[in-house]
């Protein structure tokens, strides 16, 4: 299954989580609970607060037992309103999309060629 940025999805442990995005800072689990409720059984759901003013911090997630459900979710939900306020849906675990790798994009991984970090610039001119 593809996020909408051509990466896999991957299942958690336990269900299909998906993030939800740019949340209004007034929202609540009632909220939340009433809009994704209505694409399937809704195991888990956290949604994150700032300790000071108590507000969300802008996002939730929610994990469903099924592909299918977090799908639906995700399809239907994505660039729709919640408080007035537009949010983004997708898959919160993802593989990265083929050839481009965790590590920036270069392939291996490892650092190759440039200067070496052993000594730095300033030793080198007083040793020339």
């Amino acid at each position: 299954m593809q996020t909408h940025a051509k990466a896999t999805a991957v299942r958690s442990i336990e269900g299909w989580i998906i993030i939800v995005t740019n949340v209004h800072e007034e929202a609540d689990e009632e909220a939340i609970q009433e809009k994704f409720g209505e694409y399937g059984e809704i195991k888990n759901l956290h949604l994150n607060l700032d300790r000071r003013s108590g507000y969300v911090k802008g996002y939730a997630l929610i994990e469903y037992a099924t592909l299918e459900e977090a799908r639906a979710a995700i399809n239907d939900a994505h660039d729709t309103k919640l408080l007035e306020q537009t949010v983004a849906v997708d898959f919160a675990f993802v593989r990265p999309p083929p050839g481009k790798g965790a590590r920036g994009g270069r392939p291996g991984g490892g650092r190759r060629g440039g200067r070496s970090r052993s000594r730095s610039p300033e030793a080198k001119e007083r040793d020339a």
